[in-house]
């Protein structure tokens, strides 16, 4: 059966090789058909349906086959699935009568690879045959998109709120440009020795727990080394150690800020027609730098804002964001009708906490508050520290004041549990005072010092 199915197609394209000499005989200057073996890019004559009559011998240099084996090929069978829409009306318009001097589409050669042609081509109607000349521009796209990526990465750093939509965005932009539904970003932070995953998108694979620089994974040896690392198959599967044999391909760069190797941008393939090589790893490896600068330019301005809006101690917000955030949320209330509640508490006896323990203790006993705080509101409230032992808690979206009372109810029983600080155990009790919008105020000055003045009159009753 192989052998008749093989005669028939040696048939075919002995048919359509015989063709092609008739049209050539019938067309003015037969002598220039000579020189078209010398042509850079390649000559194509395709018959009505789409099947090459003829290609010159530079057609395997952008297509990967040869001669004889394009001869009789359905041309669609070659273009990438995603351009043969536009490409068969592109044909549709040319066999109409409009010559096509400059489009563009792309072919998957015979080795799997993209190939972007562009094609000048025109129909004979005489010899009911497209005649068409391919230039591979594939080196200029590539080119292209690398600086494409470049600028959006650049851009991304720039607009981005945070580094989770960072990574998110580089991911997207890297996808454009190679094979990378599977990436993952280690980043190696040398104090704790920890190279972590802040981000990992993996069809079968967890997010791995945080790794030493010394251990034996893939991406600890290539931020040790320094040097790009390809994996392919063999290698995987033959690796217990590595990733699963399931993996077709990987490939990780490091990403260096001032010579230093800061972490690794990796990708991975579990598709066998995707597989990785020299190419790819140099074009992952141009963008590499970009992405480790835009990654350090967003860690340090995430740093910045930290340093600016948050207390070094408590971790909390301070109080310039505390009033950044109150003056949304009043915005918010206003538009809606609705309600939102200020907590104002500080510590009784704190002064003796420092005074009988030491500073030390003072300041672990405020983390210790800070954490309990969050553990007593939800993530949509906001916890400020306003300095020494005083805190504010902004309560949005509250249906009616009996709401903010039970969560200062909850905040007061969980302060007043004993703390454990380094063997010294603590135990205080806060004062807490609550004003409510609009029953109290329709400002922050008014509100706060509603719940200020509450706050003091509980103390006093207390002492």
């Amino acid at each position: 059966m192989a052998a008749i199915v093989s005669g028939g197609r040696h048939l075919q394209r002995q048919l359509f090789q015989e063709q092609y000499h008739s049209i050539m005989r019938s067309l003015s200057f037969p002598a220039l058909g000579k020189y078209i073996d010398l042509l850079v890019d390649a000559v194509c004559v395709v018959d009505k349906h789409g099947h090459f009559l003829y290609v010159s011998p530079s057609a395997e240099r952008i297509f990967g086959y040869s001669q004889a084996e394009m001869m009789g090929m359905q041309m669609l069978e070659l273009v990438h699935p995603d351009d043969r829409e536009r490409t068969i009306n592109a044909v549709e318009t040319i066999i109409a009568g409009q010559p096509e001097p400059h489009f563009e589409n792309r072919y998957l050669r015979k080795n799997g690879e993209i190939a972007h042609i562009m094609w000048s081509a025109r129909w004979s109607e005489e010899n009911q045959c497209r005649v068409a000349v391919a230039r591979d521009i594939t080196l200029r796209k590539q080119a292209e998109a690398v600086q494409h990526a470049v600028f959006a990465i650049a851009e991304a750093s720039h607009n981005t709120e945070d580094l989770d939509n960072l990574y998110q965005q580089i991911h997207r932009i890297i996808g454009a440009l190679l094979p990378a539904d599977n990436c993952a970003i280690a980043l190696y932070d040398a104090p704790t020795d920890c190279i972590s995953f802040p981000y990992f998108i993996d069809q079968h694979q967890p997010v791995p727990a945080c790794q030493s620089l010394a251990s034996d994974s893939d991406y600890a040896q290539l931020i040790r080394s320094g040097e790009p690392l390809l994996l392919d198959a063999f290698l995987l599967a033959n690796c217990p150690k590595r990733d699963a044999p399931t993996v077709q391909s990987w490939l990780g760069v490091p990403l260096k800020i001032q010579g230093r190797t800061t972490g690794a941008l990796v990708i991975k393939s579990y598709n066998e027609a995707a597989s990785y090589n020299a190419k790819t790893l140099e074009l992952l490896q141009f963008v590499s730098n970009q992405v480790a600068a835009a990654i350090d330019r967003r860690q340090l301005i995430e740093r910045l804002q930290q340093r600016a809006l948050y207390d070094r101690l408590t971790r909390l917000p301070n109080r310039d964001l505390f009033y950044d955030r109150f003056n949304s949320a009043m915005a918010r209330a206003r538009r809606n009708n609705g309600m939102l509640s200020l907590l104002f508490l500080d510590l009784d006896k704190f002064k003796e906490v420092n005074d009988s323990f030491g500073h030390h203790t003072g300041d672990l006993l405020l983390e210790a508050v800070a954490r309990r705080l969050e553990l007593s509101v939800r993530e949509c409230d906001t916890i400020a520290r306003f300095g020494g032992d005083e805190f504010v808690v902004l309560l949005e979206n509250i249906d009616h004041p009996t709401q903010s009372n039970l969560v200062a109810d909850k905040i007061f029983q969980q302060l007043t549990l004993p703390f454990d600080l380094n063997g010294t155990q603590i135990n205080i009790a806060p004062s807490i005072g609550l004003a409510h919008f609009p029953e109290h105020g329709d400002n922050e000055k008014d509100l706060l010092h509603h719940a200020d003045n509450l706050m003091y009159a509980r103390k006093s009753q207390r002492r």
